[in-house]
């Protein structure tokens, strides 16, 4: 594993090289995984991006979530609104580790999932994210913030998220973040989608999802620089909140469980245009157990019964 001032220097090479690679980050951004493609083969690590739908035959499967209860909830959750109520923050990204079972291996989980951005390292942890975190593209950076969710069988489930005004408020705040985390690296900074829908599927229940597009241009010389560009915006603001310093400081007082690599973020560069996911989605294992991370953003318009119900609908693999 790499250091932060490390990973930044090998990105800035890579990339003056103009030479593919692939990489991963913790949440903070203070321990990176990377290697050039060249390399990959040789690591027992699996990733794609943008994959077509699988055509392996669909297999049943056991899966058992495990969440805390209600009573546990409640305490890191009060906790994030009081700081909230004290004016510490507009917006926590709060999550919480649950244990689950699956007669499904990490590389099963892996091979079978249907994802945006799918990375299996090893037998320690496997993401299938929804999240575009950042793409750049002929000179262009876009950046993709998701926040707000809900049941797509609920009745005029599109209509109801679109017009809560907790879902509002959570997303204009992360929209805002991300437009001034772009701005300290790009120029002409603009929304140029806000609040579309998108539909998850999954082995439980179908999901629906908002986004917005925000869009900036890079300096011309930009891949010679991309490491410092790229550690500039970390963490991920949709998994953060904002203001984001205040907001970190927040974060570690409610959870007890350090994030490590989830929430995170991986990305890939192919020597002319780069593609990286928010660590979202994310089974890890230790020993013979395995654990799902999942979360939610808290706002002074939360309701404390739906965060909760929130983060067990969000514990799902896209086996269907």
């Amino acid at each position: 594993m790499l250091d932060r001032e490390e990973a930044i220097k090998q990105i800035n090479t890579l990339g003056t090289q103009r030479e593919p690679f692939f990489f991963f980050t913790d949440f903070l951004g203070d321990k990176t995984w990377l290697k050039p493609i060249t390399e990959i083969a040789k690591e027992d690590i699996d990733f794609v991006f943008h994959s077509k739908e699988s055509k392996r035959e669909k297999r049943s499967f056991k899966f058992e979530k495990f969440p805390l209860s209600k009573e546990a909830f409640a305490i890191p959750y009060q906790y994030v609104v009081d700081q909230i109520n004290y004016g510490n923050s507009y917006l926590v990204n709060l999550t919480f580790k649950t244990p689950i079972k699956t007669d499904l291996s990490l590389k099963e989980i892996y091979e079978h999932s249907h994802a945006k951005y799918k990375v299996r390292f090893a037998d320690q942890f496997v993401v299938f994210s929804p999240e575009t975190f950042v793409k750049i593209k002929d000179g262009f950076i876009y950046s993709y913030p998701m926040k707000g969710t809900i049941d797509a069988s609920a009745n005029n489930a599109e209509a109801v998220l679109l017009n809560d005004a907790k879902e509002i408020a959570e997303h204009v705040t992360i929209v805002d973040l991300i437009r001034n985390d772009l701005s300290q690296i790009a120029s002409k900074v603009e929304v140029t989608k806000f609040r579309f829908v998108s539909r998850l599927n999954t082995n439980d229940k179908n999901l629906l999802q908002v986004s917005s597009e925000i869009k900036g241009e890079l300096p011309q010389n930009y891949a010679s620089h991309l490491g410092e560009l790229f550690f500039k915006l970390l963490p991920a603001g949709s998994i953060s909140g904002a203001p984001k310093e205040q907001t970190i400081k927040i974060i570690k007082e409610a959870e007890t469980q350090n994030r490590d690599f989830y929430t995170g973020v991986c990305g890939y560069f192919d020597g002319k245009n780069f593609d990286s996911g928010v660590i979202i989605r994310f089974i890890e294992k230790e020993g013979k157990n395995m654990y799902y991370r999942s979360g939610g953003g808290i706002t002074s318009f939360s309701d404390e019964a739906k965060e909760y119900q929130e983060i067990i609908d969000k514990i799902y693999v896209p086996i269907y």
